[in-house]
């Protein structure tokens, strides 16, 4: 089992540096080894977030390229490793605990239903909720990262994400730019990087990781982008000399594969199911559970009975006194959003319950649980010359 290490060492930490970098408070202690004081001093600080390349994944399929010639760190991701939440700590610089993103899927106490966050809308699709005058802040609640700091920000993410609600909630104060390819992506960092004001630019890269999901992490799909990513950085890097900026390249999460002999269907296990108030939310890694009050005792011997070498078992409540989603006070929100009780997955094994109108579909790369290749990611650190 590996937790994220809010102390001194997980993208909360990285976030708290650049921070702090730009004239921004934080509640977190800073990464050792990115000191805010020497990164203040460029002129630009470039974040690149690679969906999903984690750490393990460099370790063995990384040697002699860019990633790990200029490889500082080995730091965590959040807790869930998985998009929704860690993306959500890069845009605001706070750990879950503050931000009160839990997982792909989120129940919304506020709306009475689970959510898709990203999209906005509900888990069953449809409706965005803008649609029906509920408006980003009446659900996001923390100031983004590019409020908080003094310097000029951009964010460039992929054209279809651009104009998204949740992407207009969480980049308040930066400019943002998009793109439709890899080509496109570094031709807009270079195109940000061309201001003369000192400024903070977050860019994001999803195809990574949706390779990985569709083809898994071990594919000659997933290796051809990976060398195609080595080539492109290598180049942009060499086009950028002497613009004193410092680009710091690091990950969301990393994946593990799994296979359909390691899935539990939640369809298989109808005494089970009748123990549940609501779907699962969170990941198929990592599953929050709202189960009926008169039926606890049952969800908890089945669980104990039949899923022993499968999960752990955990009241959610204490996970969130563990601090496994972050330190300090949480977002009372918080509570609302992770059930009753979370199902850990074990190996890669992983949990996945289907509602009506959903589309029955199987990836084989996953992420969101607590193995090291899910939890631990890079941290890049390159500085170009003045």
């Amino acid at each position: 089992m590996y937790l994220p290490n809010y102390k001194d060492g997980s993208i909360v930490n990285l976030m708290s540096s650049i921070l702090q970098a730009q004239g921004g408070k934080s509640e977190y202690d800073s990464l050792p080894s990115l000191n805010p004081n020497e990164l203040s001093k460029s002129q630009n600080i470039v974040l690149m977030i690679i969906d999903g390349l984690g750490y393990e994944y460099l370790a063995k399929y990384g040697k002699d390229t860019i990633f790990t010639k200029y490889l500082k760190d080995k730091i965590t991701s959040v807790f869930l490793p998985t998009t929704a939440v860690a993306i959500t700590t890069f845009l605001t610089g706070v750990a879950p605990a503050q931000h009160g993103i839990t997982g792909w899927f989120v129940y919304l106490k506020e709306l009475g239903l689970v959510s898709t966050i990203l999209f906005f809308n509900p888990r069953c699709g449809g409706l965005n909720f803008g649609k029906i005058n509920v408006k980003p802040e009446m659900i996001f609640n923390e100031k983004t990262i590019f409020e908080k700091i003094n310097r000029k920000s951009y964010h460039i993410t992929k054209k279809q994400y651009v104009n998204s609600d949740y992407t207009t909630a969480f980049c308040k104060g930066a400019k943002r730019l998009s793109y439709k390819n890899l080509s496109g992506f570094f031709r807009k960092v270079k195109k940000a990087l061309k201001s003369k004001d000192k400024k903070y630019i977050c860019a994001y890269w999803s195809k990574f990781d949706y390779l990985c999901h569709k083809y898994g992490t071990k594919s000659k799909e997933v290796a051809a982008h990976f060398e195609e990513l080595n080539v492109r950085l290598t180049a942009f890097l060499k086009s950028i000399e002497n613009t004193d900026t410092t680009i710091i390249i690091t990950a969301d999460h990393g994946l593990i594969d799994s296979d359909r002999t390691k899935t539990i269907e939640l369809k298989r296990h109808p005494k089970l199911m009748e123990t549940l108030a609501l779907p699962l939310s969170g990941d198929p890694r990592v599953a929050y559970c709202y189960v009926r009050p008169s039926r606890t005792k049952q969800f908890e011997n089945y669980i104990k009975q039949n899923f022993e070498n499968i999960c752990y078992l955990y009241k959610s409540e204490d996970l969130i006194k563990k601090n496994f989603f972050g330190l300090y006070e949480p977002n009372p929100k918080l509570f609302d959003r992770v059930g009753d009780y979370t199902l850990i997955m074990k190996e890669n094994y992983i949990i996945k319950d289907f509602i009506l109108g959903e589309e029955e579909k199987f990836l084989i790369g996953h992420h969101g649980g607590i193995s090291k290749d899910e939890m631990f990611v890079p941290l890049i650190v390159v500085k170009t010359e003045h």
